[in-house]
């Protein structure tokens, strides 16, 4: 069995503005490298993990994703 995450929704926010806020619109293209890199290695954890942040790096790059009040997870 697999042991649940304990990064919350919040600290996936929080990666994300990090990563935008030091590379600006390359982090997307750091975390699209970290997918197929994760994916090579056959890590479909980490890879999914990483697909996930891509998904809010492209939401905080674009606007729709704010830095700061409630998630809500779709």
């Amino acid at each position: 069995m697999t042991p649940r995450s304990r990064i919350t929704p919040e600290d996936i926010r929080s990666i994300a503005f990090v990563l935008v806020d030091r590379h600006g619109a390359r982090a997307l293209g750091y975390a699209d490298q970290a997918v197929g890199e994760m994916e090579a290695l056959g890590d479909d954890a980490r890879a999914g993990a990483w697909r996930a942040l891509k998904s809010v790096v492209e939401d905080a790059l674009a606007g729709r994703l704010q830095r700061d009040g409630a998630i809500r997870l779709h």
